[in-house]
């Protein structure tokens, strides 16, 4: 087998020729370079590429200004402004205000037309058949895409977005609607466009953050929806859910994605593969249980061998 035939069919609970040992992308290392060159030979790897979903829509003018150390996007819509803010260190960069803060903002986010950017979406397109020739046959691309939740998750702050449940439970899920009828759209165009694998993001703002009752509400009859579609039209619909993951398997059950990641071990997460087989069933592939969270390589080198 090839590592696309390998990995699809792996992602599909057919029979392969072995497990794929299967880096997600190249990290640090050039896929040009020697070292490069040798992963993808010898690998099974695959990468992930844009989806081209924008929450705002084609309509909306977007402004972007830089102020020193700070990023500031506006969106300047029918019914007012959302400002989102990024901070940028020697070290790393992170956004440090939100376009949302209370649920009469996520009304007013709602109240502004949305129409699909067509355009983007077919950029999107174009890079994952870019690059998926540029692996050949020696990995694997999917388009990353968000679910309904991602759209209340990154419109507030991690505070906002949990204190929105607690506060205004109708919202979140109307928010939640709202983001899943845009990514629905976002993927039938990918469709039609030829893409065939999906990453799905999104579902660990509810397992991690709020609870298996959001989890129920917000995530599963959503994703299920989203992962059909994408089934249906024969492609592969790949979950990831960070964060301990077991009292959510039966729920993941039921969304039946083709593989689930990262599916992480202590301290990040609690995944148990033996009773995991029994709660997802046989018809999901189980992705990671390595080191998604990166802690082998600050271990001593001996430690790692053991």
């Amino acid at each position: 087998m090839t590592s696309r035939e390998r990995l699809e069919a792996a992602f599909r609970c057919r029979e392969v020729d072995r497990i794929p040992v299967s880096p997600q992308g190249f990290g640090r290392v050039g896929p040009d370079s020697e070292l490069g060159r040798s992963l993808l030979k010898e690998t099974d790897v695959h990468v992930y590429t844009g989806g081209g979903l924008d929450w705002f829509g084609k309509d909306v003018r977007v402004e972007s200004l830089d102020e020193g150390d700070l990023s500031i996007t506006i969106w300047h819509t029918s019914a007012g402004e959302f400002r989102a803010v990024s901070r940028t260190t020697e070290r790393t960069s992170a956004r440090v205000e939100f376009p949302c803060r209370t649920p009469q903002d996520g009304e007013r986010f709602l109240k502004v037309p949305f129409g699909l950017d067509r355009e983007r979406i077919a950029r999107a397109a174009e890079e994952f058949h870019r690059r998926r020739a540029e692996m050949g046959e020696d990995g694997m691309a999917l388009a990353g895409i968000p679910d309904g939740i991602c759209l209340p998750a990154e419109l507030f702050s991690p505070e906002d977005f949990c204190l929105l449940w607690v506060d205004a439970p109708d919202m979140m899920e109307s928010l939640v609607r709202a983001g899943h009828r845009r990514v629905m759209q976002g993927v039938r165009a990918l469709l039609e466009r030829g893409v065939d694998a999906f990453r799905i993001i999104g579902p660990e703002y509810a397992s991690t953050q709020l609870g298996p009752d959001a989890y129920e509400r917000l995530v599963v009859p959503y994703d299920r929806e989203l992962v059909a579609l994408i089934k249906g039209a024969g492609a592969i619909a790949y979950l990831h859910n960070h964060g301990p993951i077991m009292r959510y398997l039966p729920m993941i059950r039921e969304i039946a994605p083709n593989a689930l990641d990262p599916v992480e071990a202590p301290p990040w997460g609690d995944f148990v593969p033996e009773r995991a087989r029994e709660l997802l069933g046989e018809e999901v592939c189980i992705v990671g249980n390595l080191d998604d969270m990166e802690v082998l390589d600050k271990r001593p080198f001996e430690d790692i061998w053991a």
